[in-house]
């Protein structure tokens, strides 16, 4: 058999934040409607109980206030590069996927310096041929930036890397919009390395698509409360819109990923999917399954987190992976050999799918 190059992951890490926000947190909030950008007229409670049939969330975790994106992504980088025992300073390369930059308290961004060298910055990393650069593509930011690693890694001229998904949006998201009640801050990073196998192994494809002619999936906008933050901007979702696109699309990008890797959904051991509305990805589950003419699906394929973790953006997959690889999901673990997805779907509109062979 042909030796070939390919991607595989030798270590992961994540960063859950400390300060939990549960529902009934959003009590006293005064929600608009965002149709006509006045108070609801439904009582807190009832929005807040309909939320939750919705998107099955109870809880999610916020960053300390001292916090910003870089500091949450080093902690995952740290646990990763922990894990998989290497010398940091091996690494060619680190990729942070995010959306807002380091993200303050205050609702102000930075982004220059870059995210990537921040987190080297903050490991402490001396070696200057290691370079860095971010990836900003909305929710699938960390497995795009899986991606590019494997381009990097199957070019030749790199050997090891590190891939990071941060994001606090709990300081972008409206105080005024029930959507709000959604996003979530984390971190999870991976340590990547090249082997060379005559076994396929690792990434064994990947198929990516971007619908930009309609871009008001997702778009910054002011509040909705028309005397809050004047001049600040904050994340608005067409959650409707969205929940469509994810539903005709997703699972088209998913079965192409599968055939580039040669291999049958049957082959799929778990699915772990972007976590954003837990409706929403059981019905990305069955429209995919329903592509092959299964009518079961096996039980426990797609691990959830979105109860206890909300929507952490370009952190969920990550996170989620590593919960995994670690053993920190009861009923669920990887084993040699299993075949798993890593998808996401998210502003742009964006879909990406990985197919993923553990070693």
């Amino acid at each position: 058999m042909t030796v070939k190059t390919y991607t595989t992951i030798i270590g992961s890490g994540s960063y859950i934040p400390p300060v939990k926000i549960v529902n009934q947190d959003f009590l006293n909030r005064k929600f608009y409607d965002p149709a006509t950008r006045q108070p609801f007229h439904r009582s807190n409670h009832e929005i807040i109980e309909k939320f939750r049939e919705i998107t099955n969330i109870e809880e999610r975790r916020w960053a300390l206030p001292e916090q910003v994106t870089s500091d949450l992504g080093y902690e995952a980088a740290r646990d990763a590069i922990e894990s998989s025992g290497i010398d940091p300073e091996t690494l060619d390369f680190i990729l942070v996927g995010h959306n807002f930059g380091d993200m303050t308290e205050s609702n102000r961004t930075a982004m220059v310096p870059y995210l990537a060298s921040r987190v080297k910055q903050k490991l402490g990393l001396k070696n200057p041929h290691m370079f860095g650069h971010d990836v900003i593509a909305g929710c699938p930011s960390w497995t795009q930036a899986l991606i590019v690693a494997d381009m990097y890694l199957k070019s030749g001229l790199y050997k090891r890397g590190l891939v990071v998904g941060s994001d606090i949006n709990s300081r972008v998201a409206d105080p005024h919009d029930r959507d709000n009640m959604i996003f979530a801050d984390g971190a999870g990073a991976v340590i990547v390395e090249a082997v060379e196998s005559e076994t396929p192994v690792g990434i064994l494809a990947h198929a990516i698509q971007t619908d930009a002619t309609d871009a008001e999936y997702l778009t910054m906008g002011k509040s909705l409360n028309p005397d809050f933050g004047k001049d600040d901007l904050f994340i608005r979702m067409q959650g409707h819109k969205v929940y469509v696109y994810a539903l005709s699309h997703v699972p088209k990008v998913v079965k192409r990923s599968l055939q580039l890797a040669g291999l049958e959904l049957t082959d799929v051991k778990k699915v772990l999917i972007h976590q954003a509305n837990e409706k929403m990805d059981d019905a990305i589950l069955e429209r995919t399954f329903k592509l092959y003419k299964i009518k079961d699906i096996p039980e426990g394929i797609m691990p959830m987190t979105i109860n206890s973790l909300g929507n952490s953006s370009s952190a969920t997959v990550p996170t989620l992976y590593d919960l995994i690889a670690k053993g920190k999901m009861e009923g669920h673990r990887f084993n040699s050999g299993d075949v798993i997805l890593l998808t996401s779907v998210g502003a742009g509109m964006m879909i990406n799918s990985i197919v993923y062979k553990m070693p």
